[in-house]
């Protein structure tokens, strides 16, 4: 039997419907029992704002469990994308303690993280088991990984179309044969029932007013989408900055995050204000509301690309998130758009930059605020993808396709110094 009718036997589509099923359902189990408890140690955080003193202390468990229990886990989001492209050994399953423990005590003690990565890096971890359990050959673990990504994505922020897109773009589109698309739209859906079974909300959002389309406001978006281009690729290089900064100078691991977190408890305490730790979702929400003040985006890109760099544990999308939509806000007090419609756009243009990922931002702000802005969002998400440069927030993501080719055309072969 040839490999395109083994792909289609009933065999076949049984065994990754199985896969499918239970990588979801564990996937969605593990990000609802996560997301419940994110909630609780945010929670309690703002109710002892002297746990902030806590963070170094936090931060050298983090970096000594770390090096010692999770040499190769370390790597985060990067480890899935390398094993997809170059597989070598499958993902320890070790990594969905480590993550979940080390971001809850960064979000706990007061660092600026996200969530999506520990998501994706807990169910990639469990989908990678499958491998072994189903004696997978190469180009079915590659399936697996994707359907981690998706599943762990999608369940975390209640997007299951966006979780399948991302998953299959952000590992290059074109290169993901036809198994691995519907499995994971499959598995996304599966994981986001699981979290709605379980009733664990995720946050809402809204665009009440979407203007007509008019070649004015097709130059307002122009504008906007190019200024949060511009705002990914300074976090993208704040974050990697950050991290060859203290593994220049600090040599053991461990203190990187001590030390981090000792600068980071200060800086807190100085500025008197936890606006720019944590996920910062209130701030997002009122960003669709309120103008913010035009310095709330880069200090969000301080102290999340500090954090993150000293070796604390999380997720960059919702600290994205934070700082398109702050920045979509207070741009509305020069732009004439409406105030919601800036912030959404906003919330998933710097996303698509710092990710290379337009369509599935696109789609991701169309599930989130409906369909009436999705031309807003779709225009301002591949302007900021085309000027977000070639460096982003995964340092083993293989950037191709239309921008690799511009960019190849403009600087020549070599992207790095972009």
């Amino acid at each position: 039997m040839n490999s395109s009718s083994e792909n289609f036997s009933v065999r076949s589509i049984f065994k990754w419907i199985l896969i499918s099923l239970i990588i979801g359902i564990l996937s969605g189990s593990v990000s609802a029992f996560f997301l419940v408890s994110l909630n609780w140690v945010t929670t309690f955080r703002e109710n002892n704002f002297w746990l902030i003193g806590l963070l170094p202390l936090g931060g050298l468990f983090i970096g000594l469990m770390y090096h010692y229990y999770g040499k190769t886990a370390v790597k985060g989001n990067n480890l899935i994308l390398e094993e997809y492209e170059n597989p070598q050994k499958t993902i320890p399953l070790l990594m969905v303690p480590l993550v979940l423990i080390g971001t809850l005590i960064t979000h706990l003690l007061g660092g600026s993280a996200g969530r999506e990565g520990t998501a994706v890096q807990m169910s990639s971890s469990i989908a990678d088991q499958f491998t072994t359990i189903f004696k997978l050959d190469n180009s079915e673990r590659k399936t697996i990984l994707i359907l981690g990504i998706s599943a762990g994505f999608a369940s975390v922020f209640g997007t299951p179309l966006a979780g399948a897109l991302f998953a299959l773009e952000v590992l290059y589109f074109s290169k993901i044969n036809l198994k691995s698309i519907l499995t994971s739209f499959l598995v996304a859906y599966i994981a986001y029932y699981v979290v709605e079974f379980l009733h664990v909300q995720h946050t809402h959002y809204f665009i009440p007013t979407v203007p007509d389309i008019s070649p004015l406001n097709l130059f307002w978006i122009s504008i906007v989408g190019i200024l949060f281009g511009l705002a990914a690729m300074l976090f993208s290089k704040s974050t990697h900055f950050w991290h060859r900064l203290f593994s220049k100078f600090i040599a053991y691991p461990p203190l990187r995050p001590f030390v981090g977190g000792a600068i980071l408890a200060m800086s807190i305490y100085v500025i008197g204000t936890t606006k720019y730790i944590g996920l910062g979702v209130p701030t997002i929400v009122d960003a669709f509301q309120n103008a913010n003040a035009n310095y709330d985006f880069i200090l969000k890109i301080l102290f999340t690309g500090f954090t993150l760099g000293a070796g604390f544990k999380g997720g960059e999308v919702t600290p994205l998130f934070f700082i398109g939509a702050t920045l979509g806000s207070a741009l509305s007090v020069f732009i004439p758009l409406p105030i919601a419609l800036l912030a959404g756009m906003g919330f998933v243009a710097v996303f698509s930059g710092a990710t290379h990922t337009p369509i599935a931002c696109t789609v991701m702000g169309m599930e989130l605020f409906g369909l009436e802005s999705g031309i807003y969002i779709a225009i301002a998400c591949v302007l900021s993808y085309f000027f977000s440069g070639s460096m982003g927030i995964y340092g083993s993501q293989i950037v191709k396709g239309p921008k690799h080719v511009l960019y190849q055309k403009w600087r020549g072969s070599n992207l790095e110094d972009l």
